[in-house]
Protein backbone atom coordinates (compact mmCIF):
# COMPACT_ATOMS: atom_id res chain seq x y z
CA UNK A 1 0.00 0.00 0.00
CA UNK A 2 1.42 3.23 -0.91
CA UNK A 3 2.35 5.74 1.73
CA UNK A 4 1.71 9.82 1.15
CA UNK A 5 4.17 11.32 4.44
CA UNK A 6 6.40 14.52 3.52
CA UNK A 7 6.43 16.66 0.05
CA UNK A 8 5.55 14.41 -2.87
CA UNK A 9 5.40 17.51 -4.71
CA UNK A 10 9.34 18.09 -4.18
CA UNK A 11 10.14 14.72 -5.67
CA UNK A 12 10.99 16.62 -9.40
CA UNK A 13 12.55 13.53 -10.53
CA UNK A 14 10.31 10.83 -9.88
CA UNK A 15 7.31 13.11 -11.06
CA UNK A 16 8.92 13.76 -14.15
CA UNK A 17 9.91 9.77 -14.89
CA UNK A 18 6.58 8.65 -15.95
CA UNK A 19 7.65 9.55 -19.60
CA UNK A 20 10.18 7.06 -19.81
CA UNK A 21 7.18 4.75 -21.57
CA UNK A 22 4.30 7.04 -22.43
CA UNK A 23 2.61 4.96 -24.75
CA UNK A 24 2.46 1.95 -21.80
CA UNK A 25 1.40 4.85 -19.31
CA UNK A 26 -1.35 5.76 -21.31
CA UNK A 27 -2.26 2.02 -22.28
CA UNK A 28 -2.36 0.05 -18.89
CA UNK A 29 -3.52 3.24 -16.19
CA UNK A 30 -7.20 2.89 -15.86
CA UNK A 31 -9.66 5.51 -16.78
CA UNK A 32 -11.55 7.66 -13.99
CA UNK A 33 -15.48 7.12 -13.37
CA UNK A 34 -17.63 8.59 -15.74
CA UNK A 35 -19.97 9.45 -13.15
CA UNK A 36 -16.80 11.37 -11.38
CA UNK A 37 -16.34 13.08 -14.63
CA UNK A 38 -20.29 14.04 -15.10
CA UNK A 39 -20.37 15.53 -11.52
CA UNK A 40 -17.17 17.98 -11.59
CA UNK A 41 -18.70 18.79 -15.34
CA UNK A 42 -22.18 19.53 -13.79
CA UNK A 43 -20.97 21.00 -10.58
CA UNK A 44 -18.80 23.72 -12.65
CA UNK A 45 -20.20 27.07 -14.27
CA UNK A 46 -18.86 26.40 -18.21
CA UNK A 47 -16.88 23.98 -20.30
CA UNK A 48 -13.73 25.61 -19.87
CA UNK A 49 -10.99 22.97 -18.31
CA UNK A 50 -7.75 22.96 -17.34
CA UNK A 51 -5.93 19.97 -16.85
CA UNK A 52 -3.13 20.37 -14.32
CA UNK A 53 -0.11 17.06 -15.06
CA UNK A 54 -2.29 16.17 -18.02
CA UNK A 55 -0.01 13.53 -18.52
CA UNK A 56 -0.99 11.46 -21.62
CA UNK A 57 -4.39 12.94 -21.87
CA UNK A 58 -6.31 10.61 -19.98
CA UNK A 59 -8.42 12.57 -18.32
CA UNK A 60 -8.25 15.31 -21.02
CA UNK A 61 -9.48 12.95 -23.40
CA UNK A 62 -12.79 11.74 -20.71
CA UNK A 63 -13.61 15.68 -20.40
CA UNK A 64 -13.38 16.14 -23.83
CA UNK A 65 -15.86 13.52 -24.74
CA UNK A 66 -18.25 14.99 -22.00
CA UNK A 67 -18.31 18.08 -24.10
CA UNK A 68 -15.92 20.27 -22.27
CA UNK A 69 -12.68 22.46 -24.08
CA UNK A 70 -9.30 21.38 -22.58
CA UNK A 71 -6.01 22.80 -22.15
CA UNK A 72 -3.22 20.57 -20.47
CA UNK A 73 -0.76 21.51 -18.67
CA UNK A 74 2.61 18.84 -18.29
CA UNK A 75 5.93 19.30 -16.81
CA UNK A 76 6.55 16.55 -19.07
CA UNK A 77 7.57 17.06 -22.52
CA UNK A 78 7.25 13.63 -23.98
CA UNK A 79 3.87 13.22 -21.79
CA UNK A 80 2.77 16.59 -24.05
CA UNK A 81 3.59 14.77 -26.92
CA UNK A 82 1.51 11.48 -26.69
CA UNK A 83 -1.52 13.87 -25.27
CA UNK A 84 -1.34 15.95 -28.07
CA UNK A 85 -1.22 12.70 -30.60
CA UNK A 86 -4.64 12.18 -29.02
CA UNK A 87 -5.77 15.74 -29.85
CA UNK A 88 -5.19 17.70 -26.44
CA UNK A 89 -3.52 21.03 -26.62
CA UNK A 90 -0.91 21.11 -24.04
CA UNK A 91 1.14 23.59 -22.71
CA UNK A 92 4.98 22.42 -20.92
CA UNK A 93 5.37 24.00 -17.75
CA UNK A 94 4.84 22.95 -14.14
CA UNK A 95 1.75 24.46 -13.09
CA UNK A 96 3.34 26.54 -10.38
CA UNK A 97 5.55 28.20 -12.98
CA UNK A 98 2.75 28.00 -15.88
CA UNK A 99 1.76 31.39 -17.51
CA UNK A 100 -1.97 31.70 -17.89
CA UNK A 101 -1.48 34.72 -19.85
CA UNK A 102 -5.14 36.45 -18.62
CA UNK A 103 -7.19 33.21 -19.73
CA UNK A 104 -9.90 31.91 -17.46
CA UNK A 105 -11.53 28.68 -16.80
CA UNK A 106 -14.36 26.98 -15.74
CA UNK A 107 -12.70 24.08 -14.13
CA UNK A 108 -8.73 23.08 -13.01
CA UNK A 109 -8.86 19.71 -12.54
CA UNK A 110 -5.76 17.44 -11.59
CA UNK A 111 -5.89 13.57 -12.77
CA UNK A 112 -3.31 11.37 -10.04
CA UNK A 113 -1.25 14.59 -10.51
CA UNK A 114 -1.81 17.03 -7.55
CA UNK A 115 0.30 15.90 -5.20
CA UNK A 116 3.24 16.54 -7.93
CA UNK A 117 2.12 20.38 -6.92
CA UNK A 118 2.72 22.51 -4.16
CA UNK A 119 -0.53 22.33 -2.12
CA UNK A 120 -0.89 26.32 -1.62
CA UNK A 121 0.95 27.55 -4.60
CA UNK A 122 -1.13 24.63 -6.47
CA UNK A 123 -4.51 26.17 -5.11
CA UNK A 124 -2.99 30.06 -5.14
CA UNK A 125 -2.71 29.37 -9.10
CA UNK A 126 -6.16 27.79 -9.34
CA UNK A 127 -7.78 30.42 -7.49
CA UNK A 128 -5.92 33.08 -10.45
CA UNK A 129 -7.30 31.25 -13.23
CA UNK A 130 -10.49 29.93 -11.87
CA UNK A 131 -13.95 31.82 -12.81
CA UNK A 132 -16.08 32.73 -10.11
CA UNK A 133 -17.87 29.58 -9.22
CA UNK A 134 -15.16 27.77 -10.83
CA UNK A 135 -14.40 24.04 -9.47
CA UNK A 136 -10.96 23.15 -8.35
CA UNK A 137 -10.97 19.10 -8.40
CA UNK A 138 -7.64 17.26 -8.03
CA UNK A 139 -8.56 13.25 -8.18
CA UNK A 140 -6.87 9.93 -7.12
CA UNK A 141 -7.42 6.18 -7.86
CA UNK A 142 -7.27 4.58 -4.09
CA UNK A 143 -6.60 0.35 -5.23
CA UNK A 144 -6.43 -2.29 -2.99
CA UNK A 145 -5.80 -5.95 -3.92
CA UNK A 146 -7.30 -8.62 -2.04
CA UNK A 147 -5.34 -8.94 1.20
CA UNK A 148 -3.56 -12.72 0.51
CA UNK A 149 -2.35 -10.59 -3.34
CA UNK A 150 -0.98 -7.67 -1.49
CA UNK A 151 0.66 -10.05 0.81
CA UNK A 152 2.28 -12.04 -2.01
CA UNK A 153 3.07 -9.13 -3.58
CA UNK A 154 4.68 -6.83 -0.32
CA UNK A 155 6.82 -10.40 -0.48
CA UNK A 156 8.04 -10.15 -3.20
CA UNK A 157 8.65 -6.00 -3.27
CA UNK A 158 10.70 -6.91 0.25
CA UNK A 159 13.15 -9.44 -1.17
CA UNK A 160 13.87 -7.15 -4.13
CA UNK A 161 13.81 -3.76 -2.58
CA UNK A 162 14.92 -4.41 1.05
CA UNK A 163 13.06 -1.82 3.15
CA UNK A 164 9.99 -1.52 1.05
CA UNK A 165 7.10 -1.81 1.99
CA UNK A 166 7.75 -0.77 5.28
CA UNK A 167 6.89 -3.36 7.44
CA UNK A 168 3.79 -4.13 9.55
CA UNK A 169 4.18 -1.60 12.54
CA UNK A 170 4.50 1.24 9.98
CA UNK A 171 1.87 0.01 6.94
CA UNK A 172 -1.63 1.95 6.93
CA UNK A 173 -4.24 -0.21 7.81
CA UNK A 174 -5.56 0.24 4.04
CA UNK A 175 -5.06 1.99 0.80
CA UNK A 176 -7.22 4.65 1.75
CA UNK A 177 -5.60 5.61 5.25
CA UNK A 178 -2.14 5.49 2.99
CA UNK A 179 -3.67 7.97 0.80
CA UNK A 180 -5.32 10.12 3.82
CA UNK A 181 -1.82 12.34 4.42
CA UNK A 182 -2.19 13.09 0.15
CA UNK A 183 -5.81 13.77 0.29
CA UNK A 184 -5.49 16.18 3.67
CA UNK A 185 -2.62 18.23 2.65
CA UNK A 186 -4.56 18.91 -0.50
CA UNK A 187 -7.80 20.02 1.15
CA UNK A 188 -5.23 22.13 3.60
CA UNK A 189 -3.57 23.84 0.88
CA UNK A 190 -7.20 25.16 -0.42
CA UNK A 191 -8.70 26.19 3.31
CA UNK A 192 -4.92 28.07 3.64
CA UNK A 193 -5.54 30.17 0.12
CA UNK A 194 -9.08 31.43 1.64
CA UNK A 195 -10.44 31.77 -2.01
CA UNK A 196 -12.37 28.63 -2.03
CA UNK A 197 -15.48 27.12 -0.17
CA UNK A 198 -15.08 24.30 2.45
CA UNK A 199 -13.37 21.31 0.45
CA UNK A 200 -15.63 18.49 -0.16
CA UNK A 201 -14.50 14.85 -0.42
CA UNK A 202 -16.25 12.90 -3.02
CA UNK A 203 -15.73 9.00 -3.71
CA UNK A 204 -16.63 6.76 -6.50
CA UNK A 205 -16.54 3.14 -6.22
CA UNK A 206 -15.95 0.45 -8.67
CA UNK A 207 -13.78 -3.06 -9.50
CA UNK A 208 -11.26 -3.53 -12.07
CA UNK A 209 -9.86 -7.73 -12.86
CA UNK A 210 -6.63 -7.71 -13.72
CA UNK A 211 -4.76 -10.70 -15.78
CA UNK A 212 -1.34 -11.82 -14.88
CA UNK A 213 -0.09 -10.12 -18.02
CA UNK A 214 -2.34 -7.12 -17.51
CA UNK A 215 -0.95 -6.33 -13.88
CA UNK A 216 2.68 -6.89 -15.16
CA UNK A 217 2.04 -4.95 -17.83
CA UNK A 218 0.90 -1.75 -15.91
CA UNK A 219 3.32 -2.28 -12.92
CA UNK A 220 6.64 -0.20 -14.59
CA UNK A 221 4.35 2.84 -14.71
CA UNK A 222 4.31 3.23 -10.52
CA UNK A 223 6.55 5.79 -9.39
CA UNK A 224 9.00 3.82 -7.83
CA UNK A 225 9.50 1.06 -10.44
CA UNK A 226 9.82 3.78 -13.00
CA UNK A 227 13.29 4.48 -11.69
CA UNK A 228 14.89 0.53 -10.91
CA UNK A 229 17.73 -0.59 -13.05
CA UNK A 230 16.58 -2.72 -15.99
CA UNK A 231 17.83 -5.88 -13.71
CA UNK A 232 15.85 -4.70 -10.86
CA UNK A 233 12.33 -4.74 -12.86
CA UNK A 234 13.01 -7.38 -14.90
CA UNK A 235 13.51 -9.57 -11.52
CA UNK A 236 10.96 -7.69 -10.09
CA UNK A 237 8.33 -8.66 -12.57
CA UNK A 238 9.20 -12.40 -12.68
CA UNK A 239 8.84 -12.73 -9.31
CA UNK A 240 5.52 -10.52 -9.34
CA UNK A 241 4.20 -12.86 -12.02
CA UNK A 242 5.23 -15.92 -10.40
CA UNK A 243 3.23 -15.07 -7.48
CA UNK A 244 0.30 -14.05 -9.54
CA UNK A 245 0.27 -17.42 -10.86
CA UNK A 246 0.52 -18.80 -7.61
CA UNK A 247 -3.13 -17.42 -6.77
CA UNK A 248 -4.64 -18.78 -10.12
CA UNK A 249 -3.05 -16.24 -12.26
CA UNK A 250 -5.27 -12.98 -12.13
CA UNK A 251 -7.04 -10.94 -9.42
CA UNK A 252 -9.86 -8.22 -8.42
CA UNK A 253 -8.36 -5.06 -7.50
CA UNK A 254 -11.21 -3.40 -5.33
CA UNK A 255 -10.70 0.82 -6.51
CA UNK A 256 -11.85 4.14 -4.93
CA UNK A 257 -11.53 7.21 -6.97
CA UNK A 258 -11.47 9.93 -4.77
CA UNK A 259 -11.83 13.87 -5.58
CA UNK A 260 -10.90 16.86 -3.23
CA UNK A 261 -13.01 19.41 -4.45
CA UNK A 262 -13.93 23.00 -3.46
CA UNK A 263 -15.28 25.54 -5.87
CA UNK A 264 -14.25 29.29 -6.51
CA UNK A 265 -15.69 32.27 -4.57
Amino acid sequence: MPTFEGAPHKARQMAESFGEDAERYDRTRPAYPEAMVERIVAASPGPEVLDVGCGTGLAARQFRSAGCRVLGVEPDARMAAFARRGGIEVEVATFEAWHPADRTFDAVVAGTAWHWVDPVAGAVKAAEVLRPGGRLAAFWHVFEPPPAVSESLAAVYRKVLPGFPPQDGARPKSALDGYRPLLDKAADGIREVGAFGEPEEWRFDWQRFYTRDEWLDQLPTSGLLTRLPPDTLSEMLAEVGAAIDAIGGGFTVAYVTVVVTAARL
